[in-house]
């Protein structure tokens, strides 16, 4: 009989309040009745802080729909390895808000954070502003005070109207693989969603594109960088046995396998390199070597080795974490999915043994999840559905397990939690296996505050 893994110390945790909580709490009550989609509302209060956006060192800009997360990532490594400070802004985050916010090289103090929000809350005056607004000041602030080389900036949502896209001048801008994401705010077609993307891009500044699968996504970004002069920079990836070749009009460099998992990151490596070579610090490849080596991205396909899940699980299994939701990461998935079916090398790629694939599922009920169960349902052995902790939004274990059985999936059940769905599983095999946990960053951040 095979063993139970070890649950989580506490499969709802959440971690201990802090003197920001209360602050973030009162700006969340602040969000407008009616949304406006215009950039006013940030203008304006960035104006009563005498606009900090614009005492910053050069910007990198990013947006998307899948990668761009990585992207800065890998951004990140590379410039520190090269021995810059970098300030960095991202969301979302996975267990406390000052992940989102990074100050020449550590996360931001609770104590920094708190004062920051403070300062925006009594300049706000009391108007209706959108929660990532008033955060996304608080960043600039926070960079505008404290020396650094260079500030990576991701986009929230979009790109036109997003809160970030107040900076006149970046050094370079960037977009990495756009697909179907927030349609309600973005539009229903992919046309749409990527001119919201490319509203980041500025006259003159260079624009690094990742590839694009669909003709109407390239169609509309080539079109607004073209509208305006904004330079579409040339590059390429080719793969090799044991990495990929990286190549610009700047620098061609033969690469060992980046240090986040999966293939799909290569290309997101290459929309960094890229970017790189379009800002005023010179970075050297053996700086680029160190930073892929060094990069680090929780819950995009992470391999989960230490904490009460991984550790309780018996010789052989394997424990991975996601928290893609849309219908490119179940493309991305899938094909990690065939790469373990072959039984590949772990090279970096996040390859190894072939072993049966078993998912713990959850999604927000905003997105759609035939989009995503849809690719990775072919090579998923058994399915056990959550609910998403504390999510309001998050569909029912029971809709989980309905969708699950309309993609294919045979062996599909619902859990309690995620550590009772993996020692469901466990309980249901004589042999090892790789279990996915996937579906949702929100599912990603529960597991990962639980985990330790």
């Amino acid at each position: 009989m095979i063993d139970a893994p070890t649950p989580l110390a506490n499969p709802t945790a959440r971690p201990a309040a802090t003197r920001s909580d209360p602050v973030l709490d009162r700006l969340k009550g602040l969000h407008p009745k009616i949304i406006d989609l215009s950039l006013d509302r940030v203008h304006r209060l960035l104006a009563a802080l005498d606009h900090p956006e614009r005492k910053l060192p050069p910007v990198v800009h990013v947006a998307g729909t899948n990668g761009k997360g990585s992207t800065v990532a890998f951004l990140r490594a590379m410039l520190e390895a090269a021995g810059y400070r970098v300030h960095v802004y991202t969301s979302p985050h996975l267990v406390r808000f000052h992940e989102r916010i990074r100050l020449a090289g550590r996360l931001i103090d609770d104590g920094h954070l708190a004062a920051l929000l403070e300062e925006c809350e009594v300049a706000n005056a009391g108007n209706p502003i959108t929660f990532f607004e008033v955060t996304t000041v608080a960043a600039f602030l926070a960079f505008s005070r404290e020396p650094a080389d260079v500030v990576l900036l991701e986009t929230g949502l979009g790109g036109r109207l997003d809160a970030t896209n107040v900076v006149d001048r970046p050094a370079v801008t960037a977009v990495t693989r756009i697909s179907y994401d927030h349609r309600q705010f973005l539009g229903d077609s992919l046309l749409e969603i990527a001119s919201e993307k490319a509203g980041i891009f500025k006259p003159g500044v260079p624009v690094v594109l990742a590839p694009q699968p669909e003709a109407d996504a390239l169609k509309a970004l080539n079109l607004r960088a073209n509208a305006i002069a904004a330079p579409i920079q040339s590059w390429s990836v080719e793969d090799l046995p044991n990495g990929f070749r990286f190549e610009s009009a700047k620098r061609q460099i033969d690469l060992p396998m980046p240090g986040l998992a999966g293939a799909h990151q290569i290309t997101n490596a290459g929309v960094a390199i890229a970017c790189l070579d379009h800002l005023p610090l010179p970075v050297d490849d053996e700086a680029v070597r160190r930073g892929l080596a060094a990069v680090e991205w929780p819950a995009r396909l992470q391999r989960l080795t230490r904490g009460p899940l991984a550790e309780g699980l018996p010789a052989g299994w394997e424990l991975w974490l996601d928290g893609g939701h849309n219908d490119s990461a179940g493309e991305v998935l899938a094909r990690q999915a065939v790469d373990w079916s072959r039984g590949q090398p772990d090279n970096g790629s996040g390859g190894g043994p072939a072993l049966p694939l078993l998912l713990i599922y959850g999604m927000l009920s905003s997105k759609d999840p035939f989009e995503f169960l849809g690719p990775l349902a072919p090579f998923t052995h058994s399915l056990r559905a959550v609910a998403i902790p504390g999510e309001e939004a998050s569909f029912t274990a029971e809709e989980s397990c309905e969708t699950a059985k309309l993609c294919g999936i045979r062996d599909h059940a619902a859990a309690d939690s995620v550590d009772a769905a993996l020692a469901d599983l466990v309980a249901g095999r004589r042999s090892p296996a790789r279990v996915l946990i996937c579906g949702s960053l929100y599912l990603a951040g529960t597991v990962l505050a639980g985990n330790g």
